[in-house]
């Protein structure tokens, strides 16, 4: 065995705080005498009793400006479509059963069908659809109906 071979330990242990004056991290701990900073847990944005930088910014002006985001909604091909057995209602709830989206995504922000892939099969889709998508559908004998 050499020494150069051995294992490298680097975890260092926590310095335990607060245990008589022989460990040399008694009474005081280490924090100095008095003041804020030795008695309590300050945060790091307090800035010493002044009005913190969040508040002295303006709001943001403008039309438009502080509204909220509406979320895509999750897009399927219409080639994964083709998992379906033919003359299938496709419909949120049965995209959800077959597992192609999640249950509580797809509730919040909806689902739409592309066009990209083809489609073998003839179904009845009840989602939103694209142009592209509407003509593969169309062409496989299959119905677009209402959202």
């Amino acid at each position: 065995m050499q020494l150069n071979s051995l294992a490298k330990i680097t975890d260092n242990r926590a310095k335990r705080v607060g245990r008589g004056h022989g460990s040399g991290r008694g009474k005081t701990s280490g924090r100095g005498t008095k003041g804020q900073k030795a008695k309590r847990n300050i945060p790091l944005y307090f800035e010493g009793g002044a009005v913190p930088l969040t508040k002295r910014l303006p709001f943001l002006k403008g039309k438009g400006r502080n509204r909220r985001v509406n979320p895509n909604p999750i897009v399927i091909n219409v080639g994964d479509l083709n998992k379906f057995s033919a003359r299938t209602n496709v419909d949120l709830d049965a995209v959800i059963k077959m597992g192609l989206v999640d249950k509580k995504y797809a509730t919040n922000n909806g689902v739409k069908i592309l066009g990209n892939g083809t489609l073998s099969i003839s179904l009845n889709v009840n989602l939103p659809v694209s142009k592209t998508a509407k003509t593969k559908i169309e062409s496989a004998k299959g119905t677009v109906g209402s959202e």
